[in-house]
């Protein structure tokens, strides 16, 4: 049966934007309290969003139909899934600028807002192009693919080698602001009297002279956060319209698999070690993901396969993959010696 258009209900907005203030609100408090996140906590707000999102798809299910709910779970999943790709890279941009303790915490906010406010936009742009024609579903199909192979092909490569030190973000920021070549507390720019103050304190420090304005590695740490931001949005948001062509849905799936990012940071900081084949499921969803565009598009072009998948397959195949991926790392686990790990 062909599922009546959702729209964008009211009701459904005032929760969206009620969980955006909600988080917004909560991370500021945190950052008053100047301290990191610790295990117990983030797993506690991780199980939160999780529940959180349980709880909404039960609205969608009373509320709207059946179908919607799988669909908006579908979708959290997979945006849950291709956030363990954001996590890792991640880790090696703080390791890079050797961002720890509390400032890693803020600089993972902005990362988090940049990632809500990037998902939102190329989502919406996507299902209208999706709408528009067809064949769109055919150039999402090729995205998806690429990603896929672009993870498969990256092989046991150590991202940890990567230095995101001179990534194109940080050299367009230098043109702008010069840089102060230290941390200093949580800032991100300091004065040009903080400055001289802090070179007459330690001779040694050298900057450009006479600006008004001085980027700490903070602020590039922040700025190529944002550039990968964009990166992952333009990857995952066709792997989700995938699931569903409704904008509300896509919006919903993407901003509650968003905010739980935060506490799966410093969660898989911890487990990444064990999850060895867990990138394997990411892959094989992907490539599941590609095929349904590419079928979808198919059958409205040129009546061929003609084979329709349901919310509820869907769902079992997401699922499943990822299970078995969990599954084949509790059975068949490796040696990772050179895993970061965020302390």
């Amino acid at each position: 049966m062909e599922l009546q258009p959702i729209g964008f209900p009211f009701t459904i907005q005032l929760i969206l934007a009620g969980i955006i203030i909600f988080y917004m609100v909560t991370d500021i408090h945190a950052h008053r309290q100047n301290r990191m996140m610790s295990w117990q906590e983030a797993t506690f707000w991780f199980v939160f969003w999780v529940v959180a999102a349980l709880i909404f798809a039960a609205y969608l299910w009373h509320a709207h139909d059946p179908a919607y709910a799988k669909l908006f779970l579908v979708g959290f999943v997979l945006e849950e899934s291709l956030s363990f790709d954001n996590v890792m890279v991640f880790m090696v941009i703080f390791a890079s600028f050797n961002i720890k303790e509390v400032l890693l915490r803020r600089v993972l906010f902005y990362g988090i807002l940049g990632a809500i406010l990037f998902r939102l936009a190329f989502a919406s742009i996507g299902t209208i192009l999706y709408a528009a024609s067809p064949w769109v579903g055919m150039l999402f199909a090729v995205v998806v693919f690429w990603t896929a192979w672009k993870m498969l092909t990256a092989g046991e490569a150590d991202d940890s080698l990567h230095d995101y030190s001179h990534h194109w973000s940080v050299r367009l920021t230098e043109r702008f602001l010069p840089v102060f070549p230290r941390l200093h507390g949580q800032a991100m720019i300091l004065s040009r009297q903080e400055v001289e103050a802090l070179q007459q304190a330690d001779p040694a420090i050298q900057c450009k002279e006479g600006a008004s304005r001085y980027a700490t590695p903070a602020l590039l740490c922040t700025m190529v956060i944002q550039a990968t931001d964009i990166l992952f949005a333009f990857d995952s948001v066709p792997a989700v319209i995938a699931v569903s062509k409704e904008p509300v849905l896509v919006w919903s799936a993407m901003i509650f698999g968003v905010m739980g990012l935060r506490a799966l940071f410093f969660i898989l900081s911890n487990l990444m070690k064990y999850l060895v084949h867990l990138d394997k499921s990411i892959i094989a969803l992907l490539f599941y993901i590609g095929a349904k565009l590419f079928i979808e598009a198919s059958n409205t072009l040129f009546q061929w396969p003609n084979i329709h998948i349901t919310p509820g397959q869907s769902m079992i195949i997401v699922f499943s993959v990822l299970g078995l991926g969990v599954l084949a790392s509790l059975l068949l686990p490796k040696d990772q010696p050179n895993q970061l790990k965020v302390e």
